[in-house]
């Protein structure tokens, strides 16, 4: 589903990012700012407000760090029209470390931003069960947590909890499966992606809603769902968790 044409310029200003890194960034870029409900609520919802250091686990080409820039970019120029009025002002970002598995991503993330003179940027490969986290205010999992077995993402989350201070934030999102045929199509979605991406099969590890909220609860988190804008595709469902 596609943002509000509101956002439009928000949509330009961050793939603009992705100039120096080739065609296929900036078009992946603008097509999932446009049509993921996900990057809108976050800001819609000021989830992140006050959050200077952020940790992105499994940041692709660092989408989050664009969209993050470009609204404080666009905020601050207060234009007509350009940031929606019910809006919170969005979070000022001073350092931003993306973890990322996929060496492709972490170079097109490396290009995109290499030029850029505002906030700390930092892009690692690695798998997010293995690389060292550093602390932060906010921790950032996006479509990520089921790629991993059931033990790593109870291990995953323990590290996340020990990286974050005691007003910090958890905010990913789930696929419930739960959701009936949503679920179904979107996890046939994400296995295609896989596939194309990875080269070879990779096992997805789904819960229902309430599991994953039950999970977090075991690793120290209090979580709620947050509704987000236009509806949620494929019955993905994002969360803000708060320490316990």
């Amino acid at each position: 589903m596609s943002q509000p044409t509101a956002l439009t310029p928000l949509v330009k200003a961050a793939s603009a990012y992705y100039r120096t890194a080739g065609r296929f960034a900036r078009h992946f870029a603008y097509v999932k700012l446009r049509h993921d409900p996900v990057f809108a609520a976050i800001l819609a919802h000021g989830v992140l407000a006050g959050r200077a250091r952020l940790l992105d686990l499994g940041c692709g080409q660092g989408l989050l760090a664009a969209w993050l820039l470009a609204a404080h970019a666009c905020h601050a120029q207060a234009a007509p029209g350009g940031w929606p009025a019910r809006w919170p002002p969005p979070p000022l970002l001073h350092s931003y470390r993306g973890i990322e598995i996929n060496p492709r991503e972490v170079a097109r993330a490396r290009r995109a931003f290499a030029l850029d003179p505002g906030a700390a940027l930092q892009f690692v490969p690695g798998d997010i069960r293995d690389v060292d986290y550093p602390p932060a205010d906010a921790v950032v999992i996006l479509d990520v947590l089921h790629y991993l077995d059931y033990t790593a993402q109870e291990r995953v989350l323990r590290r996340v909890r020990t990286a974050l201070p005691p007003q910090g934030l958890l905010l990913t999102r789930i696929a419930d499966a739960a959701g009936g045929a949503g679920f179904v199509l979107g996890k046939a979605l994400d296995r295609t992606v896989v596939l194309l991406r990875r080269r070879r099969w990779v096992p997805l590890r789904c819960r229902a809603l309430a599991d994953w909220q039950t999970l977090l609860g075991h690793c120290g988190f209090s979580a709620r769902a947050l509704p987000m804008p236009g509806g949620a595709p494929f019955v993905n469902v994002l969360l803000r968790a708060e320490l316990a």
